[in-house]
């Protein structure tokens, strides 16, 4: 039996060589992995000693060659295989053992594998009699699985599988790295590596993992869960949202509440304490079971707030102190403790709907205050620009149709995913309650009626915030200057679905 050995990354290789011997194996190796070999004084033959052909061309021909894929390729089952093996005077190769040059890390012209995805194709299509091992992690196993004398197909199957989905993610790196098109017209590749399986997904009859993006980084690799149990499908994607929305304000102490991918409450206050009191006082009923979002280290004063609430299913922040730690999880043993670095820019959303997907740009604020028009007429009330901008960014990032009231820097109403302008207003008022009353409103979308507008300025509102751009905008506006409310425009709006 022969086993081919061509390694970029040599951890454990010497080891398994060693087991191979053992099992009977005769080792042929390449390149770094000869070297290596012959460093730990592990008996093999070169691969330029099999093919009778020196290495070439800076090592990129090496593995190239019929001694090598005749080898690998052979199918045991066809005497024909046989005959032309024999005529050739090659002989067959039962293993090979290959991970790849490091292009993730080192992206470049020369870091793109040809001879090594060749043997690994080569060895996986060939897999009923040829194991494939791409991951050094499976060399024990592969020992035990060849020394217990069993031919067991699914095995070998499993091996070529994730062969082929190790080229595949390697593949689509290099594609990704060449293409300068975000939106490639023919076709896109993602690359998917599971980081762990999850206990369910949104409901508990459903499987769920998380996965990354293969070549990315996301904020969730530094996560960090210093108490409590794993967090859940839904708990992930709620926090992604909270620990998003409150670095768009990361120059300030910052707290949002999310329930459901929404804001329940948010605040921006001179400390964390009593920003997150004060997000809190927005919907103390949705704050049961949310998932908290703090920009800061939380400290002992923050945690001390926390405790004196009905509990919250996670709190992310950038670190706890020792004190603050110690209370939140001797007091709150249910919630989850997170720590996490900020989070990673968002490029390209993918939504799939079966065999398909869409495929969008991430949003983004385009537009900058002072570009905004106010539309109607001049007052002499001074604009609460830092107000305006908290219900503005609060309400680009809460599920459509969405009106987020806002004062003081706080959000003290929000109206989220209704079918209409009109109950999202409703919604948002009552949540607000007599804190309404001067506050200032924002709307994702254009109001295309009167009636949405009105309803907030008849409850007290003095500044509405919209894009603007429905046909009915100069009754919009009339209506606005009738009942002595600011109305501005941004000319950009912000669904989220």
């Amino acid at each position: 039996m022969k086993a081919l050995l061509s390694v970029y990354k040599k951890d454990g290789i010497v080891e398994f060589a060693r087991g191979l011997i053992e099992l009977g194996f005769e080792i042929i190796a390449s390149g770094g992995t000869s070297i290596a070999l012959d460093e730990a004084n592990v008996s093999h033959v070169k691969v330029e000693d099999v093919t009778g052909f020196p290495e070439m061309l800076d090592g990129r021909v090496k593995t190239l060659h019929p001694k090598i894929h005749g080898g690998i390729l052979a199918n045991r089952d066809l005497q024909s295989h046989f005959k032309d093996l024999e005529s050739a005077q090659i002989d067959t190769i039962d293993l090979v053992a290959c991970n790849l040059y490091p292009f993730e890390e080192n992206p470049g012209i020369e870091t793109i594998d040809v001879g090594g995805p060749t043997m690994v194709r080569a060895a996986a299509k060939n897999h009923k009699h040829v194991f494939v091992v791409v991951d050094p992690k499976d060399y024990d196993e592969v020992l035990n699985q060849i020394g217990a004398g069993v031919d067991d197909y699914e095995y070998k199957k499993k091996l070529a599988a994730k062969a082929f989905s190790h080229l595949s993610r390697y593949d689509s790196l290099i594609a990704n790295w060449l293409s300068d098109d975000q939106f490639p017209p023919a076709r896109m590749t993602l690359s998917l590596e599971k980081s762990k399986s999850l206990r369910y997904g949104e409901n508990p009859h459903q499987v769920g993992a998380l996965y990354k993006i293969a070549g990315k980084t996301s904020w969730l690799d530094s996560m960090q869960l210093l108490s409590g149990i794993e967090l859940s499908y839904l708990n992930i994607y709620d926090a992604d949202a909270a620990w998003r929305l409150v670095h768009e304000f990361s120059d300030e102490p910052t707290v949002a509440i999310i329930k459901h991918a929404n804001p329940s409450g948010f605040s921006i206050s001179s400390s964390a304490a009593e920003s997150y009191r004060r997000a809190f006082d927005c919907d103390p009923v949705s704050a049961f079971g949310g998932i908290v979002a703090i920009n800061r280290v939380v400290d002992l004063e923050l945690a001390e707030a926390i405790v004196a609430n009905p509990k919250a299913d996670v709190v992310i922040a950038y670190g706890y102190s020792s004190e603050a730690l110690a209370l939140l999880s001797t007091k709150r043993k249910n919630t989850r403790f997170v720590q996490a670095e900020a989070p990673d820019a968002i490029e390209v959303q993918i939504r799939t709907l079966g065999g398909a997907a869409l495929v969008q740009e991430s949003d983004r604020f385009v537009s900058e205050m002072p570009s905004w028009r106010v539309v109607t007429s001049p007052n002499s009330m001074e604009l609460n620009w830092k107000d305006i901008e908290v219900a503005w960014k609060v309400c680009a990032r809460t599920s459509s149709n969405a009106i987020v009231i806002a004062k003081d820097r706080m959000a003290i109403g929000i109206g989220a995913g209704q079918q209409n302008r009109l109950d999202s207003s409703r919604i948002a008022i009552e949540k607000a309650g007599e804190s309404v009353r001067g506050a200032v409103a924002a709307s994702d979308a254009f109001f295309p009626f009167p009636d949405g507008m009105l309803t907030l300025a008849n409850a007290g509102i003095s500044t509405i915030v919209s894009p603007g751009g429905s046909i009915n905008d100069e009754k919009v506006i009339e209506a606005a200057n009738e009942v002595g409310v600011t109305l501005i425009f941004t000319g950009e709006r912000h669904f989220k679905h």
